[in-house]
């Protein structure tokens, strides 16, 4: 059995395959292009791979032997789970494991950007505090008591809601496709329409996965109708946000801040944006504390090994694959 590793991982999650005589490769240098990725893989079982990695149908077709592809992410939109399901191979992913690092994050952007923390920062490095005043240069707003809006209530957006209604004492307004009953019953959350939770919130978290649906769900016609005092936080997938409008609105004060953890045509970040103070831009760091990063790892392991062993691995994306599909 032999597993090909597309980027760098967590020794704990290694040592797990090297204890089921798994053989692997792991690539420690920069990100493969598709061609090498297809070049590396052809003598693979398995392979785990990144978010930041594109495995397409041209990929997934290019090993007769592959079994099993293991995302080290929830998501898998970098995968073409349709192409593999035909092709009778295997997706997991790595759900449940992030959502409260996430949310922690959600909401420390959702800070920042509000406090004015980052800019706050610069202007004291740079030696220019020289004693408080009551009309100090970086003036925030209130988070306490407003109103949260989440797009998005699965775990993560209700992990978020957690946060704001019980420490925060925030009012919680969502949409979504599903009801959230129990977000309803336990944190007074109020399900409301989408244009209507534009409108009234002060602060928006997005937290839905990206389809062909959600793709640019954050666009003029959108900002338009938020708040002016409203900020818009996004640690969920960069092109639900149309970051050219978001550039436009931040400009010209359509809303008042952003928090992005996430972009549209990730890793590149808008130029525009990083000129921009009432914007807090992180590099992707959602999930990334040593605990999670970690668990997220050997749970790719534990799929890994489940699949090689001809066990359903606990986290498989297209169980219909065990159903049987075209052959390659």
């Amino acid at each position: 059995m032999r597993v090909y590793i597309s980027q760098r991982i967590f020794s704990e999650a290694l040592e797990m395959l090297r204890k089921e005589g798994i053989t692997f490769e792991m690539n420690e240098g920069a990100r493969l292009s598709k061609e090498g990725l297809i070049k590396k893989i052809q003598e693979a079982d398995g392979l785990i791979c990144l978010l930041s990695d594109g495995i397409d149908s041209e990929v997934l077709k290019s090993n007769p032997k592959l079994k099993v592809v293991c995302n080290v992410a929830v998501g898998y939109d970098n995968i073409d789970v349709g192409a593999a399901t035909k092709l009778k191979i295997m997706v997991t992913n790595t759900p449940g494991v992030l959502t409260e690092t996430t949310a922690d994050l959600a909401f420390a952007l959702l800070l920042s950007v509000a406090r004015r923390i980052v800019e706050a920062d610069k202007f004291t490095r740079r030696g220019e505090y020289k004693g408080w005043e009551l009309i100090q240069p970086h003036l925030g707003r209130d988070v306490y008591g407003k109103a949260l809006g989440i797009v998005g209530m699965g775990r993560i957006g209700t992990a978020v809601a957690k946060r704001a209604s019980r420490g925060f004492d925030m009012k919680i307004l969502y949409y979504d496709e599903i009801r959230n009953e129990q977000a309803e019953k336990e944190l007074g959350a109020e399900f409301v329409e989408f244009e209507e939770l534009l409108e009234k919130s002060d602060f928006i978290s997005i937290h839905s996965p990206l389809t062909e649906k959600t793709r640019h769900m954050f666009s003029t016609e959108q900002f338009k109708k938020m708040k002016k005092s409203a900020y818009l936080i996004n640690t969920a997938r960069g092109p639900v946000v149309n970051e050219e409008a978001l550039v436009k609105a931040l400009r010209d004060k359509e809303i008042k801040g952003a928090g992005l953890d996430v972009y549209e045509e990730e890793p590149k970040v808008h130029p525009e944006l990083v000129k921009l103070d009432n914007v807090v831009l992180l590099p992707h760091i959602a999930s990334a504390s040593v605990e999670t990063r970690t668990k997220m790892a050997t749970m790719a392991a534990e799929n890994m090994i489940a699949a090689l062993k001809g066990k359903e691995p606990p986290n498989l994306v297209n169980k219909e694959v065990l159903k049987g599909g075209q052959e390659r």
